[in-house]
């Protein structure tokens, strides 16, 4: 064993060593935030050892899953402690933390499912180092050793505030490497060692708990490559505008989670049927899918109905309707409702879950902010938005009776800190009095006042329930109908048509006049710029103008030309972004866009983007060539766009490729 590789620290007491012991806590429980080819690991055992005069090792004094890690790790100990204490500087006496932990492997390279590793962890706080000792069963069916593969990670004290970090190994022709869960040496002495020394002298601490916190890991991934590979289909075969990657992998992750959330949830309970749910604002529907042909039965509602729905088949059950917080949208007979990504339905959800039955429970996935009635308004600076907002819904259900519960799942998106109401904090009996609570806490939200509820019981008893009872006379007239069973009058539900404020639907004309007084702008702004071009061999110079924030531009148009971009999602960025023919928008500022270098750059686009240029060419008129005072920039050969009508050619429409 020799020193792989070193790195130097400068930190005061305050940060190291406990920053160092943080840093390994991290690889220890989260060895994929480093090694992106684990799935996790799963800490099997985990207690404080004693040694004796022998080498020996005895559980120190613990109780509870403490003290029967201790006694497990005792046993496997002496199984392997002959060629363990090889690898380590022990004394009688010595205390030391050790872990036992399977390392999960996401997939082999063929696809399939591999095994887990096993790995023997041995922390020595009084000299600083840690110990990974993998292991592997014999014919006999007893472990030992992996000898190549043993790593120590050590923290040593240089002078004042300077440390070292270093990373012992065997000779690199022992070591063993199958690329997963025995990385090559090469990675853990640069890429490993760089991430301990990163996270050892880090000061911040994240407010979101771990990934999966909730359910074993082991589990999560064996299911979730099942799962994958039986819907990877639905990425071939997506209808709709949005990124299938994303979309598909993202509800395989989420059904992944509540299933095995739910298969727990039955073992404790001892229940022998699977959980029912409905999905409020199930938007694709593609969990709904994969919940119902998993064995649970459920239906999912949204208020708008999607291309993909008519794929699923008559077994997933997805309906086209709105939903209004009321006792006429109430579901007594189902399990759970899931709300992800519901928009504004989020925070209603406890309260629905709550007002359902006693039995009900919820899972949520917030990701836009919504009050009770239209956005959420911060409250509170010293939090970002998001953790605000999740202290907000979590409140909700703690107002609603529930032990709410966070987790942090493994999907791609930021916003992916879900919120589960199991239990309630209350009897049966009290129901009516949770009610009035419930009633108040919407009334309180919506007046603009913040009455916190009693934390020791769950509840505040002087909430009172003759609020939110009122009907409004601006109701439509479908609502009005059932208006004394609605918790807030005047709550508006998603429309049924989603408009589109993209800038797209402005009259061409507007747009037009807009796009020339930009470019004017910016061609008459100084001082300007002039490029040398050649046509033919003759040089000339042309205009590229100046480049201006977009402050600077709004600043040049008029209030109802403003007004109305405003109006739009986006704005008047939005607007000149789709107008990428004449302007570019680079950090937060306008330039004339100059075709020959989009020429040059040609070469880099992807093979799809490449094609579409073709089919594309010569279909619209060049902005070039009728505005600009030195007309196009390139040759009428080299410009995609026509150089007047002549050029012209029929535009085709551009049909996506489907794969079978």
């Amino acid at each position: 064993m020799g020193v792989l590789s070193t790195a130097v620290l400068r930190a005061g007491s305050a940060v190291l060593p406990r920053g160092f012991w943080a840093a390994v806590r991290v690889w220890l429980d989260k060895p994929q935030v480093a090694n992106r080819r684990l799935c996790g690991a799963a800490i099997e055992a985990e207690g404080a050892l004693l040694l004796g005069e022998d080498g020996d090792a005895s559980p120190h004094l613990g109780s509870g899953e403490e003290a029967a890690g201790g006694a497990e790790l005792s046993w496997l100990w002496r199984e392997v402690r002959g060629d363990l204490l090889s690898f380590l500087a022990v004394r009688p006496g010595l205390e030391l933390r050790v872990v036992l932990r399977a390392l999960l492997p996401r997939v082999r390279p063929a696809g399939l499912p591999a095994p887990p590793v096993k790995e023997l962890v041995v922390q020595d706080v009084c000299n600083g180092t840690v110990t990974f000792l993998p292991l592997e069963e014999n014919s006999e069916g007893k472990y030992q050793i992996k000898k190549c593969n043993v790593y120590q990670i050590q923290l040593m004290h240089i002078k004042d505030e300077e440390w070292s970090v270093s990373i012992i190994a065997p000779s690199s022709e022992d070591w063993y490497s199958d690329g997963v869960t025995y990385p090559k040496q090469s990675w853990i002495g640069s890429v490993l060692l760089s991430k301990l020394a990163k996270w050892s002298v880090e000061q911040k601490c994240s407010a979101f708990r771990s990934t999966l916190s909730l359910i074993p890991v082991a589990k999560y991934c064996k299911v979730y490559q099942d799962l994958k590979e039986k819907y990877k289909e639905m990425v071939k075969v997506w209808p709709e505008v949005t990124d299938p990657e994303k979309f598909v992998y993202e509800d395989v992750a989420i059904a992944t989670y509540l299933l095995i959330l739910w298969e727990e949830e039955r073992k404790i309970k001892g229940l022998a049927k699977k959980q029912s749910f409905v999905d409020l604002g199930c938007g694709n529907g593609l969990l709904v899918h994969i919940l119902s042909n998993e064995g649970h039965l459920g239906r999912g509602i949204d208020v708008r109905r999607r291309k993909i729905w008519d794929m699923f088949g008559p077994e997933t059950h997805l309906e086209e309707s709105s939903i209004v917080p009321g006792d006429s949208h109430l579901f007594p007979d189902t399990d759970w409702l899931i709300g992800n990504h519901s928009d504004e339905l989020t925070p209603w959800i406890p309260v629905i879950a709550a007002r359902s039955s006693y039995s009900c429970r919820y899972f949520l996935l917030p990701c836009c902010f919504f009050d009770f009635h239209g956005k959420y308004s911060r409250r509170q600076s010293k939090k970002t938005q998001y953790r605000e907002y999740l202290d907000f819904v979590a409140e909700v259900g703690f107002v609603c009776g529930f032990h709410v519960e966070e987790d942090c799942l493994r999907i791609p998106s930021t916003k992916r800190v879900c919120l589960i109401g199991k239990s309630r904090t209350y009897p049966p009996t009290e129901r009516s009095l949770v009610d009035e609570q419930i009633t108040q806490f919407i009334h309180n939200r919506h007046s603009g006042a913040v009455v916190a509820p009693d934390r020791e019981d769950g509840f505040n008893h002087s909430y009172h329930s003759d609020v939110c009872k009122e009907v409004s006379s601006e109701l439509p007239e479908n609502v009005m109908e059932t208006a004394n069973r609605i918790w807030m009058p005047g709550f508006q539900p998603r429309e049924k048509v989603e408009q589109t404020r993209n800038c797209a639907a402005l009259p061409r004309d507007f747009v037009d006049d807009v796009v020339l007084n930009v470019a004017n702008l910016l061609l008459n702004a100084v001082p300007t710029k002039s490029c040398s071009n050649m046509h033919g061999g003759n040089m000339n110079t042309w205009n590229q103008g100046e480049s201006l924030s977009l402050k600077e531009v709004a600043e040049h148009l008029n209030k109802e030309t403003l007004k109305r971009l405003k109006s739009e999602c986006g704005g008047l960025q939005t607007l000149l972004k789709n107008n990428h023919q004449v302007f570019e928008v680079l950090d937060g500022r306008v330039h004339i866009r100059d075709w020959r270098k989009e020429k040059l750059s040609r070469k880099t686009k992807p093979e799809v983007k490449r094609c579409l240029s073709a089919e594309a060419f010569k279909t619209r008129l060049c902005w070039f060539f009728i505005h600009h005072p030195d007309g196009c920039s390139l040759p009428s050969e080299s410009c995609p766009y026509a150089h007047g009508t002549v050029e012209l050619r029929q535009s085709q429409a551009i049909k996506k490729k489907k794969h079978i």
